[in-house]
């Protein structure tokens, strides 16, 4: 099993100055990371959502990482890939000059970024973007398989060009599809890419939805894959906080879950802004399932269908407490059938002490337990 951290850069109070301080604090975060024994470190990719992301250029944020490590790799997670945020060829170019700097460190996720606060800033049509998303990702993977890349597609038409520089990894950075719900892990199976599961589903859900990529790629006959080569690997989000004292980190977690499940909701279903007060002593558990209530209260105000999915973002059941707590919630991970767990540590309101602190114990504990190891 594989593990690694994603970075989304939240923040509360998103002055300049704690703007500055949370993306520098991300670096720091990454570069520990490498030191206790993760595989890779990812970022997303966001625009104009206050609050719930300030990762606007991971490939700066990565470039940056990648000067200050020298094993970990390196992940997007994911790219935006409809033409008005990145063009496939630019994509292609800044994976590559990435992947030779990093000496082949580089995975490249995709997603379609769709939000309308986003889609409206950089003029996409959100009709367009799962079109625009399939034919940016078979233009990457064509890129370097030819000394230039001739692209005759029913939305772009390439005359032969080369594309500058070649990647180190060969014929390309490994490639993934964010998802979120069954029909596009289906899509990723049969695009022959590996699943990133965003979501902050439990280890049961998990479970079904691992069946389902597992029964598509059993199912899929190649007529769909996007490359020559195949990447059949599924990586689940695992929120966690972990301390010596499970009290507090059970308590900093709810909060931090908190934070992320109301910036979602504010820009993903037009609730209000996050909550960014932060109460020492405050019972976070109890706190969290009131936002659920209250986020179920906005909906059915404002005549939008509640469904099964609705909450899922407020459930408070993840890798929170001790390390000990931490390794029996990963065991039913890996139990689940997961490739990779993608530790979500830093959330707006986790301080930058508790962010370390829990790296640190997945790395003394955490890691080794299911390597065998001890470090």
């Amino acid at each position: 099993m594989k593990f690694s951290m994603i970075f989304e850069a939240q923040l509360a109070h998103p002055t300049p100055e704690h703007e500055r301080r949370v993306l520098h604090d991300c670096v720091e975060q990454a570069v520990l990371a490498e030191e206790a024994g993760f595989d890779r470190v990812w970022a997303v990719e966001h625009h104009s959502l206050r609050w719930y992301a300030h990762m606007s250029a991971p490939e700066v944020f990565l470039s940056y990482v990648a000067a200050r490590t020298s094993r970990i790799r390196l992940g997007h997670g994911v790219v935006c890939l409809p033409f008005g945020f990145n063009h496939p060829v630019r994509v292609a170019e800044r994976a590559a000059m990435l992947d030779v700097l990093s000496g082949g460190r580089l995975d490249l996720g995709a997603g379609r970024g769709a939000t309308r606060q986003e889609t409206s800033l950089c003029g996409v049509d959100p009709d367009r973007t799962r079109a625009e998303l399939d034919e940016s990702l078979r233009i990457i993977a064509a890129a370097w398989r030819a000394d230039e890349l001739e692209w005759h597609g029913e939305l772009l038409d390439i005359p032969p060009h080369p594309i500058l520089p070649r990647p180190v990894q060969e014929p390309h950075p490994p490639l993934f599809l964010a998802c979120s719900r069954r029909d596009t892990l289906v899509l990723a199976a049969e695009y022959g890419v590996g699943a990133l599961v965003l979501g902050f589903s439990g280890p049961e859900q998990v479970a079904g939805l691992r069946r389902a990529y597992s029964a598509a790629i059993a199912a899929r006959t190649g007529g769909r894959r996007v490359s020559t080569v195949v990447n059949d690997h599924f990586a689940a989000l695992c929120p966690t906080i972990v301390l010596d004292d499970r009290r507090e980190a059970v308590r900093i977690g709810a909060r931090g879950q908190r934070f992320f499940a109301q910036s979602i909701a504010h820009w993903y279903g037009s609730a209000p802004p996050p909550d960014e007060a932060v109460h020492p002593g405050a019972d976070e558990v109890a706190a969290l399932r009131q936002a659920a209530e209250q986020q179920v209260a906005h909906l059915h105000e404002a005549r939008i269908p509640v469904g099964p999915h609705t909450t899922a973002t407020f459930g408070g059941e993840h890798a929170y407490g001790t390390a000990d707590d931490a390794i029996a919630y990963v065991g039913r991970l890996a139990e689940a059938g997961v490739d990779e767990v993608m530790c979500l540590i830093q959330m707006g309101t986790v301080p930058q002490d508790a962010c370390l602190e829990t790296i640190r114990r997945w790395g003394d504990k955490v890691i080794p337990h299911f390597r065998g190891d001890e470090r």
